[in-house]
C-alpha cells in the first residue's frame, strides 16, 4: 500500500513508522520545519506559506485565497499519485481549531475516494472506519472514542471494548460514542453504513496494514 507522509505546521511528538524510500513525502508550509529537525528530505514542497514566513527554494506556491487548504492540496497530490495510505503529522494540536476541524473532513475525502488517512498529534490520532470491520490489537491502551460523520451511521458492533454495542447507529447530534475504553483484548469495530471517527491515544502507534477484515 503506498503511502503518503504529509508534514503540517501543528505540532506532534514522534513519527509513529518510519519515513522510506518509497514514500510520497511533502511538507505542506509550516510542516518544512518538521522535515528540517527530522532531517527528511521532502519529495514536494508546498502551500501558500502564510504560516512559514518565506517561500523555501523549489516549492510549488499557491495564493492565500484558495478553496484548499494546504493539507487538502497536499492529499489532492498523494490520491493523485496513487497512495492509499496517509499519514498527515502536525494535523492536530494546533492553534486553529477551524483547521482541525478541516483536517478531520479532509479524513472523509479520503474515505470518500477509497483511501485511509491518519491525523497525527502529540497525544491522540484519529482515522476513519467506513463501511467495514476493523481490528485493534490487544495492546492498545486507554480512551478510545467514536463519532459520526456525515449522515447517521448504522449497523454498527463494539466488541471487546468497555463498552459493547449490537447492530446499533450513531448520528452526528449526540456524543454517543466518547470515552469508550480498550480492556487488554482484540477489539473490533463493525460499520456496516456510514462513516465514523476514531480517536485513540497516539503511543499506540499505527493499526496493522492487516487491521480491515
Amino acid at each position: 500500500m503506498k503511502t503518503c507522509v504529509i508534514f503540517g505546521a501543528a505540532e506532534f511528538d514522534a513519527l509513529v513508522a518510519p519515513v522510506t524510500e518509497q514514500d510520497l513525502v511533502i511538507a505542506a508550509d509550516g510542516g518544512v520545519t518538521h522535515v528540517e529537525k527530522l532531517g527528511i528530505q521532502p519529495d514536494v514542497i508546498l502551500g501558500d506559506f502564510d504560516s512559514l514566513g518565506y517561500v523555501p527554494q523549489g516549492a510549488r506556491v499557491y495564493p492565500v485565497e484558495k478553496d484548499d487548504t494546504d493539507s487538502m492540496l497536499a492529499v489532492r497530490l498523494g490520491l493523485e499519485a496513487g497512495c492509499k495510505r496517509f499519514l498527515l503529522y502536525g494535523a492536530l494540536d494546533g492553534p486553529r481549531l477551524d483547521h482541525t476541524v478541516a483536517n478531520m473532513q479532509t479524513l472523509l475525502y479520503l474515505a470518500n475516494h477509497g483511501a485511509k488517512g491518519f491525523l497525527i498529534g502529540r497525544n491522540q490520532m484519529i482515522t476513519t472506519i467506513r463501511e467495514e470491520t476493523v481490528v485493534f490489537p490487544k495492546e492498545f491502551t486507554g480512551i478510545f472514542s467514536l463519532f459520526c460523520m456525515g449522515e447517521a451511521a448504522r449497523g454498527i458492533t463494539l466488541r471487546n471494548l468497555k463498552y459493547a454495542l449490537e447492530d446499533g447507529e450513531l448520528d452526528s447530534g449526540f456524543p454517543l460514542g466518547v470515552s469508550n475504553h480498550f480492556i487488554g483484548e482484540e477489539a473490533s469495530v463493525t460499520v456496516k453504513t456510514g462513516t465514523l471517527l476514531a480517536i485513540y491515544e497516539a503511543e499506540n502507534g499505527l493499526l496493522p496494514e492487516d487491521w480491515v477484515c
